[in-house]
Parts: C-alpha cells; structure tokens; sequence
C-alpha cells in the first residue's frame, strides 16, 4: 500500500489522532522562520538512518555518525529529533512493515554526545524504533528505516515532540557509500523516499568507510556532519531547502588516510555494480550470503560519465545528486528545481 501525495484532511486528522493515542511527551518547538540566516536556527528536524541508534559496535557501524551529524546541526540552530531503527537495518532499502507492534525506546546516549543538543526546544530526544516487543530488548526486532519515517510523519513527532511535522527529514550518515546499485538497496535512501512520498524534504548522507573497507572511523563522519551543516545552511539561503521534488543525496569520500576531499559535484546514479551479493552453498544445502565489492565481471564496469561511484570512490569528491519519489524523472517533474539545486552545487556550495 502507498499512500497518495497529495494527502487529504481526513488523512492528516487520523494522523494526528494516532499521534494523540500515543503515550510520549513533549513541548513544541518553534517552526522555522521564512527569513533566512547563515545558520539553521528555527528548523525542526527529523533524523533517521538504516545504521540504528546503537552506536555499540567497535567498528562504528551502527550509528555513531548520526550523533556526530546530529551535533552540527544542533550547532547550527536547529531543532533535532531522532526516531531511527532500533537495529541495524542496511540493506532494507523501502521496506515496510506491514503489521505487528511498534515501540518506541531509548537508551543512554554515547559518551561525549549527552548534551549536543539540550538547549534544543525538543531536547534532542533521540528514539529507536522496535517490533513486537515490550518493552524493547538488546535483541527486540527493529522497525525499518522507512517505518520510522512513516511513523513519525504520521503520529509519532506530534507525541514526542509536539511537532504536526518536521521542516526536513536527515537521514544518516550512513555507514558506507550509498552509490550506483547500492541506491537501490539503501534503507537511507529508502527513508528519504519516504520523506518526499510524504510531501516533506529529505537529505540522505553516507560515508565511505576507511581503505580496507574494515572500519568507519569518527574523522569520516566528522567530516561529513561539518560539511553537511554548511550545505544545508547554503540550501536554506538559496531557499531551496525546502523543495520536496526529489531528495538530496550526498555521499562524502574516505579523508581518514590523508586524502582531502575534493569540491562537491553533481552526479547521477551509477549504472554499475559496487557491493555484490552472492550465495555460497553450504554441506546442509543452504546457502550463505557473501557481500563483497564487485570485480571482473561486466556488470562491475561504469559506464557512465558523471556517476556517483566515480566522482567519489575514483576522484575523492564530495558526489551529490537527486532520488525522485516515483525513481524517474516524469512529465509532472520541475527540473527548474533540479537545475537550481545542481547550479547551487557546482558553483556556491562549501568547500571541504
């Protein structure tokens, strides 16, 4: 089931009365001015990613770059919620979740990222979503990252925070490229399609990992967040901020080895193949799934001239480009938008 664009009054009732129905609390928080400023004061917010809120794993696999993401913006104004899955969820690109129990849980915030956002009207309340458990466990199942977009749109931020919705839906910064056929898959994306289905704005950031693909190390994601809270200040001034056509996808390259990032540049989704999944057979006549990049066969090859994968992973730069919410450009689509967006990114966009 989808639901429409262009949402009715009777939907967006039973929205808020979902939200109403729900026990959480929480104080409103200023909408965003119309007056643009060099910050993103006045911004309500909503942050997700398909890495979970766990931030545990020694790797930083599992979200810690939404808390280095969710400190710049809080330091530049604005006003964050995070409602992510309560699990690792990467891989799960659009799914939903079709019945069952949702919870919400917290859990104590990783050290050092207790008060990035307390001056924030909503507190910096940062939730992860759970299936079918009460309350939420180590082990519960987890709400995918589309849920939590959905959730949230439709009940959730009006209960924990107040909000009937956000300015901006942020996802990520995900734990790896989300790149050529990757963009398919990508439970980052797929909750920044979500956003737009929805009628609201969305950025999706992801971040390579380190050279040998082993970690994801804190100067990535560090990197990343400063850079993002720029750009999203310049969208805001150009007032493109708020443009709900398509979503922005940024993905940011490797800098932990010495490599500088290199300017931001417009790209298109590579035709190519990056991470491969195969199917080994086991002695008891399953089959285990193997992830690995792709190598040597034709579907590795870009042929593509301005994809994502080569302006990032080849040539070390900052790759930014567009998702639509039907996957297409169609008849209905403003590419004057698209062609400000793009001209923003080439010619005013900060600098690494």
């Amino acid at each position: 089931m989808s639901l429409m664009r262009n949402r009715s009054t009777a939907a967006r009732l039973l929205a808020l009365a979902a939200g109403a129905a729900l026990v959480f609390g929480g104080a409103v928080s200023a909408s965003a001015s119309g007056k643009q400023a060099d910050s993103l004061k006045g911004l309500k917010i909503l942050m997700t990613n398909d890495d979970s809120m766990r931030a545990e794993r020694p790797n930083n696999s599992d979200g810690l770059g939404l808390y280095e993401l969710r400190r710049s913006l809080c330091a530049a104004g604005a006003d964050v919620v995070v409602i992510a899955p309560w699990q690792v969820q990467s891989g799960r690109g659009t799914a939903v979740t079709n019945s069952g129990v949702l919870r919400l849980a917290d859990k104590p915030l990783p050290a050092g990222y207790e008060n990035d956002c307390a001056g924030a009207p909503a507190g910096g309340k940062v939730f992860g979503l759970c299936l079918d458990a009460n309350p939420c466990t180590p082990d519960s199942p987890s709400g995918t990252p589309s849920d939590t977009v959905k959730f949230a749109l439709r009940g959730g931020l009006k209960a924990v925070a107040g909000w009937d919705e956000p300015d901006l839906v942020v996802t990520g910064p995900n734990a790896g490229l989300n790149v050529a056929s990757s963009v398919n898959d990508s439970g980052t994306i797929g909750a920044a399609v979500a956003a737009i289905d929805d009628e609201i704005p969305a950025v999706a950031f992801s971040t390579s990992a380190n050279a040998d693909n082993s970690a994801f190390p804190v100067e990535n994601y560090r990197a990343t967040a400063d850079w993002a809270a720029k750009f999203l200040v310049g969208l805001r001034k150009e007032k493109l901020l708020g443009q709900n056509e398509f979503a922005v996808s940024v993905n940011y390259p490797n800098i932990s080895d010495g490599d500088r990032a290199r300017r931001p540049v417009w790209t298109t989704v590579g035709d190519s193949t990056l991470a491969y999944h195969s199917y080994a057979k086991q002695e008891d006549g399953s089959y285990q799934v193997v992830l690995d990049f792709c190598s040597g066969l034709p579907a590795c090859e870009e042929t593509k001239p301005d994809a994502d994968v080569t302006a990032v992973v080849d040539d070390n730069h900052i790759g930014v480009g567009a998702i639509t919410w039907d996957r297409t450009y169609g008849q209905k689509f403003d590419r004057r938008t698209l062609n400000k967006v793009q001209t923003y990114v080439e010619r005013r966009a900060p600098r690494p």
